[in-house]
């Protein structure tokens, strides 16, 4: 019994090829838990979709994909000064955001990360002229630059990028390759337009795996099925029954990253008033679980286990059967599951089956 991944395989490859059509020259982004499939599943894909790059996020991770991935890995993470050393091999790409970090890694491949607007880490414009020495010691892979998702404030994500362009082209810093996160297609293509010299590649993760919601579907199967009366204790912590029902074991728990949720940006007034609601029923312990049954989200009936979550279901829906799964609204990047099981398109009979997922 556990918590798994079905992939409509087909689909999902479907979709994935449609990616790399929009997007020549795209690197795939494989980070953190391989956005819910694991590094060594991702790196496969990309071996099949014949990628000569692969992205990653640490000098770690790509530690334990480059036996999986044959070509060039670009480690997202910026170099700094002092970090601890990892062995990787000569096709491994670091990337810098300060003119101390190139100068930290003579003779290695480095990509450089200009400031954008997100704020986060990057070379200023002031120090451009400072490269000019520093590259001089480096095998320089391109620049890139890191775009936010959101932009309230009505600016253009085509126009950020062609202004460090013309600041890197003004500081006569060599434009052959800019990598690129955050662009639609056309909006690539604009660019690449506008300066035909340069490659342009589009690094990319989200879209890439997890662009179509309906090629991938959690579920966990039930364990087991007791009814409860109005009044009876239950659980860890012997809550009493607000009323008669069954409380349901299902596969899935903190472990598998059940109940945890990284926190979402909310927009507008309703969402807001959604977040204060739940806020507010947490504080009774009325917490509102990922597992669907007879078309609802059902609720915890105390917080998740480490490897199964118990469920409550009210006196007048019928409960499911041991052995029964329960398809899970879960977010792939927190998420570990058990087993992953690749179907044929549309739902048909499992045709492949494997055991608990690479880190």
């Amino acid at each position: 019994m556990a918590l798994t991944l079905y992939v409509d395989t087909a689909r999902w490859r479907a979709h994935q090829q449609s990616v790399v059509d929009q997007f020549p020259g795209i690197v795939p982004v494989c980070k953190g838990n391989g956005y819910g499939f694991g590094h060594e599943r991702l790196a496969d894909e990309a071996t099949r979709l014949r990628a000569d790059m692969l992205a990653v996020g640490t000098t770690y991770e790509a530690a334990r994909i480059k036996d999986y991935f044959g070509g060039d890995l670009l480690v997202l993470t910026p170099y700094r000064l002092g970090e601890e050393p990892v062995p990787l091999p000569d096709r491994a790409i670091r990337s810098v955001s300060s003119v101390e970090g190139v100068r930290g890694l003579v003779g290695a491949r480095v990509v450089i990360e200009v400031m954008s607007s997100m704020r986060r880490h990057g070379v200023a414009e002031d120090d451009l002229v400072k490269l000019h020495t520093a590259i001089d010691d480096v095998r320089l892979e391109g620049f890139a630059i890191h775009l936010p998702l959101d932009r309230a404030d009505g600016s253009d994500a085509v126009e950020e990028v062609f202004s460090w362009m013309e600041r890197l082209r003004a500081a006569r810093l060599p434009l052959h390759t800019m990598f690129v996160s955050h662009l639609s297609a056309t909006e690539l293509a604009t660019l690449q337009q506008q300066f035909p010299q340069t490659r342009f590649r589009a690094r990319i993760g989200t879209l890439m795996w997890l662009g179509d919601h309906d090629a991938t579907e959690y579920r966990g199967a039930v364990l087991d099925v007791t009814r409860i009366a109005k009044g009876e204790r239950y659980g860890y912590r012997q809550e009493k029954s607000a009323a008669d029902g069954h409380l349901v074991v299902v596969a899935g728990g903190t472990s598998h990253g059940v109940g945890l949720e990284a926190p979402k940006a909310l927009h507008g007034l309703m969402p807001r008033a959604k977040g204060v609601a739940r806020a507010g029923l947490a504080t009774v312990n009325r917490n509102l679980s990922p597992f669907v049954w007879a078309g609802k989200q059902r609720w915890f009936a105390e917080p998740p286990h480490m490897q199964v979550s118990i469920l409550y279901l009210p006196s007048d829906v019928a409960p499911p059967a041991v052995g029964d799964e329960l398809v899970a609204h879960l977010r792939h990047t927190t998420t570990q599951f058990d087993r992953v099981v690749d179907r044929q398109s549309a739902w048909g009979l499992p045709v492949r089956a494997t055991g608990p997922q690479s880190a």
